[in-house]
């Protein structure tokens, strides 16, 4: 796990244990704590999968570039290795 995903998940518990003992300490009747509590839940949950969702995304794209540049560098070994093997065999 990278540091930005331990970032993320660490600001994550963080933000769920206060939203948590918030609405507990609230002033409500019990039904309406718990639904509060399902609906920070659900809200939290929702936002984290877009995050890591985005980060996924971004992790996709930098291993592509990476791809990318490893196939032009074996293209262009290739292509110096042709030429060296004409010039030896002329």
């Amino acid at each position: 796990m990278n540091n930005t995903a331990k970032v993320l998940a660490a600001l994550a518990a963080g933000v769920a244990v206060g939203a948590a003992i918030g609405v507990l300490f609230a002033p409500d009747k019990g039904s309406e704590t718990r639904k509060k509590v399902s609906d920070e839940g659900k809200k939290m949950a929702q936002s984290l999968k877009d995050k890591f969702s985005r980060v996924r995304e971004k992790a996709d794209e930098v291993a592509s570039n990476i791809q990318e540049s490893i196939d032009e560098l074996e293209s262009k070994a290739n292509a110096m290795r042709d030429k060296m093997n004409q010039y030896t065999n002329s």
